[in-house]
């Protein structure tokens, strides 16, 4: 393994934060002109793409969960279904992401040994 200089360090911080400026302003120079309108595939792109993506991650991080183990997987979808209620009834990601974290921790580092 080789390490970075600090020149190609520089280089390298100075790409990322270039690529991150543009991939957060480009949207404002295609649509922020005045009177401009969004193309209604942009518009149901914002609309399906967040729900999907949460989904794709939830079947991502429960693909590896054996129901035959000793848990049975009893963390994993107790803290699912945590995550889920208290986004349902609070409408927070923060806290519903926040609170089924340390859930987990708890039961997979004290409850489930």
């Amino acid at each position: 393994m080789t390490t970075l200089t600090p020149a190609q360090a520089a280089a390298c911080i100075a790409v990322m934060a270039v690529m991150t400026f543009l991939t957060r302003a480009i949207p404002f120079l295609l649509f922020g002109r005045k009177g401009g309108q969004v193309p209604p595939v942009v518009l149901y792109l914002g609309r399906v793409l967040p729900p999907a993506i949460i989904m794709m991650l939830i079947i991502y991080c429960l693909r590896s969960v054996s129901f035959a183990g000793p848990s049975h997987g009893i963390p994993e979808l107790l803290c699912v279904a945590v995550a889920a209620v208290l986004h349902w009834w609070k409408g927070n990601n923060l806290l519903s992401i926040f609170t089924a974290t340390v859930l987990y921790m708890i039961l997979v580092q004290a409850v489930f040994v």
